[in-house]
């Protein structure tokens, strides 16, 4: 067989595409065929299994029937609204277009029907004869359809409609089977690996997208509403289980060992590894409360960044390019992929989503419920599994018991919930043997691409409700942190015993674990959440003042927050400013920064708004990233991240000879001020005590004190 020959044939369909896609301009409505020009060659061919089929005529159709002719092999249907006759008349052009070449290069076209209960021969034959009269098609039983269908890599499935009735989702590649029987190519290979940044050593960060009908970019996403699920590996790249579970699991998935037809209904993006230097900083003993693989990366990035705790500030380069991805795709679930610290435990996993415990409560039922079906198929499966992390709220205390939490959104699971979508966490135990830890994993993703393929157009529905629902919080109260209330109950926990004793290397309590002797621990576990912080949310948005515009655009773009640029100054505009009473810096810093808490509250003022200030609606889906990133208080703010600590510092002053002096200007022409301040001495002995406090009395009542000092740079309308 000349190699040259299924290239040929496949370059000219592809041609004939391009061609036709340059003309759908003209024909809105129409779809796209598979994408021809991304293709797989297999050189020495791959054998396909005995057939036992009936050809549109009637007649038996074996193996026999493709020996001696180039074919294309395509599964549809005859029901088959759009990708089915679209491709039928693609390949009709490319045998009319082939009409020239010598007959070895003329290929045959055989459509294997994914829907024999409907398509029978007599249905078959007109269908085909339509589109060209040498066409061929064949249908046959379950049991042959699926054999045919598993070796040549294709998936198929039945969906029913809210009408009633159902339809059919398939693989949307062609297979070109060469004179031999063998399949020697595939067209519109089912995935695409490309990449979306780079990290700050250069090295390229990279995704796969995987479908089997073609939809393997956003635009096909957005035009078919497809659900999209994204897996995420390495975010910590010595926790490194999600990367290699990952391309096993993918593996299952297009050989359709596992989910079949599930790629047919939704597409899975995967990104094996997000901390890709961390990755290459490889060591034996990076992990050592870890048991395998032998060797991984570093938790931090290069820049020394842990990324699990970016998603709100995004100082790192690869959390701002993966931004980049999530705002291109929106997942309608993220799964971010661990390694658990913590306890010497027996358990294998634990799977968290949000919404859930905290954010938008009506989306959280369904977070709940897709938490549950997950760990009920892992049970199932073998695989003990949690709902709450495994952590005990005192280190080395398991006496003190377990807490189910809802992180900030400097966290991926939180991060993603509030946006509207379900973000989850899943760890496997660092104590449990590695091959256990990434099986746990590989099942963690094909539960939740299962329940994906079946109820991903649901989820898409009940987050679009959500979105909605976000843009009516104006005046409305919005939860922005969590905390446990004192409800517990008791929860078994697969341990080991233990002993807690002095020690003499550190001096402190120690706690040991015996691993010969597991034992069930029975603790308290603080099961319920509600609010710690509560914010009204704006009537309106939020105003950026034109100092800050530059930066903040930046940030707001990349987390896909809608904005506005005020055009016309508007002097003294009726706002609310936030004055900070008191700004604390912590006294060391957190990822590179210096965090900050104040203290104070939104009051009505008047504020100039200058032209090129930023116009932050709350009325938009992300209102509750809105308010993390840009309420004070909140424990991601820009504030908290050290954003706008120079707000907070004061920059003149008088020197204190002249405060002296203009103190007793003041105190003798203002009868009341002296009252406050004989007052202020008898009644508050850490002011009376101290002449910063005593001297800055007197600095915060004269003209020359700096109005702007505390005050944050953002309003509220």
């Amino acid at each position: 067989m000349n190699p040259r020959l299924p290239r040929i044939l496949l370059l000219a369909t592809a041609a004939f595409v391009a061609a036709l896609l340059g003309a759908r301009a003209l024909m809105p409505g129409v779809p796209a065929p598979p994408v021809l020009e991304r293709a797989v060659w297999l050189p020495d061919g791959s054998p396909l299994p005995e057939l036992a089929f009936v050809d549109e005529s009637g007649a038996p159709f074996d193996e026999s029937r493709l020996h001696g002719r180039w074919t294309y092999v395509f599964f549809g249907f005859a029901s088959c609204p759009d990708i089915c006759p679209t491709t039928l008349v693609t390949l009709a052009a490319v045998r009319k277009a082939l009409h020239d070449l010598p007959t070895e290069l003329h290929p045959d076209v055989l459509l294997v029907t994914v829907d024999p209960s409907r398509d029978d021969v007599t249905r078959l034959a007109p269908y085909v004869g339509h589109f060209d009269p040498a066409f061929k098609a064949v249908t046959g039983d379950e049991a042959s359809l699926a054999r045919l269908a598993g070796a040549l890599g294709a998936a198929y499935a039945r969906v029913p409609l809210a009408s009633g009735g159902y339809t059919m989702d398939h693989t949307a590649s062609l297979f070109l089977i060469g004179p031999n029987g063998r399949l020697v190519a595939t067209s519109g290979a089912p995935h695409d690996c490309f990449e979306f940044g780079r990290s700050p050593e250069n090295r390229p960060l990279l995704a796969i997208a995987v479908s089997d009908d073609g939809v393997l970019d956003p635009e096909a996403v957005r035009a078919r509403q497809r659900p999209v699920v994204l897996f995420q590996g390495g975010i910590h790249a010595g926790e490194i289980d999600g990367k290699d579970a990952g391309f096993i699991a993918l593996r299952e998935l297009l050989e359709g060992r596992e989910n079949r037809g599930a790629l047919a209904r939704t597409t899975v993006l995967f990104v094996p590894v997000f901390n890709v230097d961390g990755h290459e900083r490889f060591g034996a003993w990076n992990r050592p409360n870890q048991r395998g693989p032998q060797a991984m990366g570093w938790r931090a990035t290069a820049q020394n960044l842990n990324l699990n705790r970016d998603y709100t500030k995004a100082d790192a380069p690869e959390m701002r390019a993966l931004l980049g991805l999530l705002n291109a795709w929106d997942p309608i679930l993220y799964a971010d992929l661990h390694v658990t610290d913590g306890a010497e435990l027996r358990e294998d996993l634990s799977v968290e989503v949000e919404p859930g415990h905290g954010w938008d409560l009506e989306l959280g039922h369904t977070g709940h419920a897709l938490r549950d079906e997950v760990l009920a198929r892992l049970q199932r499966k073998g695989f003990h599994a949690l709902p709450f992390y495994p952590e005990f709220v005192a280190a080395d205390d398991p006496e003190s018991g377990l807490a189910a939490e809802v992180r900030s959104p400097r966290f991926s699971l939180s991060y993603w919930a509030t946006r509207n979508r379900f973000g989850a966490l899943v760890e496997t135990h660092s104590w449990q043997e590695y091959p256990r830890r990434v099986a746990a994993t590989r099942e963690t993703i094909h539960a939740m691409v299962e329940l994906a393929a079946r109820d991903g157009v649901k989820w898409l529905v009940s987050a679009r409700a959500a979105d909605e629902r976000a843009r009516l919080l104006g005046g409305k109260p919005v939860a922005l942190s969590f905390r446990n209330t004192d409800a517990v109950r008791t929860v078994e926990l697969r341990g080991y015993e233990y002993t807690r004793e002095p020690s003499s290397v550190s001096g402190q309590t120690w706690i040991r674990y015996d691993s010969t002797r597991p034992t069930v621990l029975r603790l308290p576990l603080k099961y319920e959440v509600q609010p710690a912080l509560t914010v009204i949310a704006p009537a309106t948005g939020y105003v950026v003042p034109g100092a800050h515009a530059a930066w903040m655009s930046e940030k707001l773009a990349l987390h896909g927050i809608e904005f506005q640029r005020v055009i016309a100054s508007q002097p003294a505009s009726a706002v609310q400013a936030f004055r900070a009473d008191k700004a604390t810096i912590a006294a060391e810093t957190s990822e590179g920064r210096s965090v900050v808490t104040v203290q104070g509250d939104w009051r009505d003022e008047k504020r100039d708004i200058d032209a090129g200030a930023l116009f932050v609606p709350i009325a938009q889906p992300k209102a509750r990233l809105v308010m993390s990133l840009l309420e004070p208080q909140a424990p991601d703010s820009f504030v908290s991240w050290g954003y706008f600590s120079a707000a907070f510092e004061r920059k003149e002053y008088m020197e204190n000879y002249v405060t002296e002096a203009v103190a007793r200007q003041m105190l003798s022409q203002d009868a009341a001020l002296k009252a406050e301040f004989e007052r202020r001495l008898r009644e508050d002995a850490a002011f009376a005590g101290s002449p910063n406090a005593r001297l800055e009395f007197f600095d915060r009542r004269h003209p020359s004190w700096d109005e702007r000092y505390g005050l944050y740079p953002v309003y509220r309308n």
